[in-house]
């Protein structure tokens, strides 16, 4: 595990640390690099997924084309394009692409007729996968990727998907709460297995 020095830049190494001690980095709109913890956490168990029939009957239709790391940085840059301002700086972008050229951190994207509209980033170390953003162009297209996620996690062996803080579109989608103690006591778990996302 990498070491924090006292003053770090902010870097991928450091980023890595951060999820590996239970914390996540956010800028605060002005150049500054905040790290949070929250208690409680939101995390989705894989079990609660909630499918709406209107989503399973999408899926099903397949009206989008489910695409894995395909166009990583339009991803994240498409998140950071929100109208009340947003967390992911311009130094958030370049950390988190360099992650994912090193790779740890993933895009799952959904597209239709060619173009992206829809999907979500986040970065997997071990068994855990910290999900950090989402968005959609097209009705649904996000929670088709998210869908798409948790199928890819099952079946690769994580047993822990953070979402960070809890929101109600989460909340409808299954997410729940959990203590800072139990989050971090599971994501040791996590962290000791060898799953393999890409």
């Amino acid at each position: 595990m990498p070491r924090m020095s006292a003053d770090p830049p902010f870097s991928p190494e450091l980023v890595l640390y951060g999820y590996q001690v239970g914390v996540f980095p956010m800028d605060d709109g002005e150049g500054n690099i905040l790290w949070f913890s929250p208690d409680p956490r939101c995390v989705i168990e894989f079990d609660d997924l909630r499918v709406s029939k209107s989503l399973r009957q999408r899926i099903r239709r397949n009206e989008f084309d489910i695409r894995i790391d395909t166009v990583f940085r339009d991803v994240i840059a498409t998140c950071a394009v929100r109208p009340e301002g947003t967390w992911i700086s311009d130094q958030i972008v370049d950390v988190y692409s360099r992650l994912h050229e090193a790779g740890f951190a993933h895009s799952v994207e959904a597209w239709r007729d060619d173009e992206l509209v829809g999907g979500l980033y986040g970065v997997a170390i071990g068994g855990a996968f910290f999900g950090e953003s989402m968005f959609h162009r097209a009705t649904d297209a996000s929670k088709v990727a998210l869908v798409a996620l948790i199928e890819r996690l099952r079946e690769r062996g994580y047993t822990l998907l953070d979402s960070q803080w809890t929101t109600p579109h989460l909340t409808r989608m299954g997410a729940s709460e959990i203590s800072r103690d139990e989050y971090l006591a599971r994501l040791r778990e996590a962290l000791r297995l060898e799953c393999r996302f890409a």
